[in-house]
């Protein structure tokens, strides 16, 4: 083979196939996002000078192929033609990492709740994380940012049909699969009691309650990364936090809105996340997105409530420390992030190719 696709090198690393990915890119495009596990020569401007010893300090695998790896899939090309005539089974990543911005894996989440799964469906080469709950025969997904088909292989494999569909908030780095995905499976789309968005759906408040099986969904409302953001509790077992509360950081207030929104923003966030410190602190954190590429280990992002804030302890002396701390720390604004909110807002999905609309590693975080 001299290329091999995204969903192919995604299924080898999910599978635990022997794989060596090669990234050839420059160290800088690197620090932006890579693949979990990969090795890293800096050659990709060498190789387009048409150098032919650039790869000369690459082993030979002991098992299995080298896929290597640039932004577009076409220098890898070149690299792994240089590969091949040193007698070394090479291929390149169709797409490159453009394309790796629609790989997958999951991992599934342990819960207290009896007759209950959570999957945790992780974008790896985006950051974004989203979920699959299960109870009985029925099935509810959270913040979903893939193709609608991923959602439905996962509930289908394990006998689920997907009722209810959420997400967090209105996103600005990835386009909301959420209308799409109630659509084709004509589940109930439940979001944010807000004036936002432009189509129909099912409001919740604080306190909303949405039952599965035998479990439920509760919606607590936790402004501050947006106006309208909700996170959602699952049977006292774990809370799913969206944009509003990482494992090690807090959301950013600042998208989509002037400085004194942010400001403003920043206070109520401060507020938001005293309330969820104050929840029993067994409680798991589901995340919405990771700050590192998530590595295909099965192995789930998730803390305990009380190990999370023990982390984050420093940013609670006072509310007006929280918010000029939080502003003094905002990381650059997300890419497209004005037409993404605007798509989302409409509910409009693109036709054709969205990964250069998508593009770059997510930043909503602040820590």
């Amino acid at each position: 083979m001299e290329s091999v696709t995204v969903d192919a090198l995604r299924r080898w690393l999910a599978e635990g196939k022997p794989v060596t990915v090669l990234d050839i890119r420059t160290q800088e495009d690197r620090e932006e996002w890579s693949i979990p596990g990969s090795m890293h020569v800096n050659a990709y401007d060498a190789l387009k000078e048409g150098r032919p010893d650039v790869l000369s300090g690459v082993p030979k695998p002991a098992a299995g192929p080298i896929v290597t790896v640039c932004n577009r899939g076409k220098v890898s090309e070149i690299a792994a033609k240089q590969l091949r005539a040193r007698g070394i089974d090479a291929t390149s990543l169709a797409g490159g990492m453009r394309a790796w911005s629609l790989a997958w894996n999951i991992a599934e989440v342990k819960i207290r709740s009896a007759g209950t799964q959570v999957i945790q469906v992780r974008r790896t080469g985006k950051g974004c994380l989203s979920y699959v709950a299960g109870s009985a025969d029925s099935a509810v997904v959270i913040d979903a940012s893939l193709d609608p088909s991923v959602y439905i292989s996962i509930a289908e494999a394990r006998g689920w049909h997907i009722d209810s569909v959420f997400d967090t908030h209105v996103h600005a780095d990835h386009l909301s699969r959420a209308r799409v995905l109630a659509e084709q499976t004509e589940a109930t789309l439940f979001l944010p009691a807000q004036q936002r968005v432009k189509f129909g759906f099912q409001a919740l408040t604080d306190g909303s309650a949405i039952k599965f099986g035998s479990s439920s969904v509760s919606a607590l409302r936790t402004p501050g990364h947006t106006a309208e953001s909700i996170c959602y509790l699952l049977d006292e077992s774990c809370v799913m936090t969206g944009d509003t509360l990482f494992l090690a950081a807090v959301g950013r207030p600042d998208l989509h809105a002037h400085p004194e929104e942010a400001r403003e923003r920043a206070r109520l966030l401060y507020k938001s996340l005293t309330r969820l410190r104050s929840l029993p602190s067994h409680l798991l954190v589901l995340p919405g997105h990771a700050s590192e590429p998530v590595r295909f280990d099965g192995v789930p992002l998730a803390a305990s409530i009380g190990e999370v804030f023990n982390r984050l302890s420093s940013w609670f002396n006072s509310e007006d420390e929280f918010a000029a701390r939080l502003l003094s720390r905002l990381p650059p604004t997300p890419p497209n992030y004005i037409q993404i909110v605007d798509l989302n807002e409409r509910g409009v999905f693109p036709g054709g190719d969205v990964i250069e609309l998508e593009a770059g590693a997510n930043r909503c975080a602040i820590s």
